[in-house]
């Protein structure tokens, strides 16, 4: 049996749950959560139409008053004064209903639009439960999907605990030319110890099937995923004779660095790479750049970032994900 050279962390690390985020951003909906149960706590403001003495609307009062000049009661109300003041108190009464129906409109309006955020923050924790989020990053011989192989393989799964983060070389069986990027070398993966892809498939599908809610789909989050990291894993599964697993979907974060850009006005990054977020948010390097446990380390706090600033739930990064499928239809039409 050969020995193979693959790294599980038995290390803790920090829980990562995506909808936290969402429900601490709606957090200012969770007191309206009884009104969202029943109407029947709604209030209507301004039910009191008392006239202006307390009483009747209609009801008039006659008041003495001292006159100093003269120094004894008169009385001030002719009968045109009179006229004047009963029009002028009707014109009052007649428009506060309609003060009061506003109001009523608009806090109608806000209980809807709050029962709706409370519906949607507890559809997307029911969601939460059946959803796997899993970040990687891959290392390559190269840029083309369909020459080049991968070399290194990363994976860390957000929900955290023992064995959650797996990494390893990956033995090309071939020269390794750009060394240069991110510093393994052909002396490095060109080894009996070190496995080749049809060897690491069937441990990679144990890893994140063991990752793997039951029921529950898993989503792999890559950054520049779309164009890189998925149709290498594609290519290299298809070259073993073996399918992406149809509950695996897939999200690239540039898009979501995109969004922020647009919506960040003057606070933009220096740029979309992975290394450029990381500067912005200031997460701090962990070992070497472009080695897939540094990167995946980034990517994993990038996206509890992102998906705070944009105010992202489960829902909406799923709403954002693409299969295999979606990929390799793609590749098809092109061709």
């Amino acid at each position: 049996m050969r020995a193979v050279s693959m790294c599980f962390s038995s290390l803790q690390v920090p829980r990562c749950r995506i909808h936290t985020l969402a429900s601490f951003w709606w957090d200012g909906a969770h007191s309206l959560g009884n009104t969202c149960r029943s109407s029947s706590s709604f209030k209507f403001l301004g039910s009191n139409t008392n006239g202006l003495e307390g009483g009747n609307r209609r009801r008039w009062v006659r008041r003495p008053i001292t006159s100093k000049s003269e120094g004894k009661n008169k009385f001030t109300q002719s009968s045109e004064r009179s006229k004047i003041r009963h029009e002028i108190v009707d014109e009052t009464v007649s428009t506060s209903p309609n003060l009061i129906i506003g109001k009523l409109e608009l806090s109608e309006s806000q209980r809807l639009q709050y029962c709706e955020v409370q519906e949607r923050v507890a559809k997307d924790k029911e969601l939460a439960k059946l959803v796997t989020v899993i970040v990687f990053d891959t290392e390559t011989t190269g840029f083309s999907r369909t020459n080049d192989k991968i070399i290194e393989l990363g994976f860390q799964d957000l929900s955290g605990g023992v064995n959650s983060t797996f990494q390893t070389l990956v033995n090309p069986e071939r020269i390794v030319p750009n060394p240069n990027i991110h510093g393994i070398t052909t002396h490095m993966v060109n080894r009996p110890d070190v496995p080749r892809m049809k060897d690491l498939i069937p441990i990679l599908l144990e890893y994140i099937k063991s990752r793997q809610k039951p029921g529950g789909i898993v989503l792999l989050v890559a950054h520049n995923g779309r164009s890189f990291d998925v149709p290498f894993l594609i290519n290299e599964f298809s070259r073993c004779g073996v399918e992406i697993p149809e509950n695996w979907r897939f999200l690239d974060t540039r898009p979501l660095v995109r969004e922020l850009i647009k919506s960040s006005g003057s606070k933009l990054p220096s740029g979309e790479s992975l290394q450029a977020m990381r500067k912005f948010y200031g997460i701090p390097l962990v070992g070497s750049a472009h080695r897939v446990l540094s990167d995946v380390n980034v990517l994993s706090r990038m996206l509890q970032k992102l998906s705070f600033d944009l105010k992202l739930t489960v829902s909406d990064l799923l709403d954002r994900s693409f299969t295999a499928s979606d990929i390799i239809n793609l590749k098809k039409k092109k061709n």
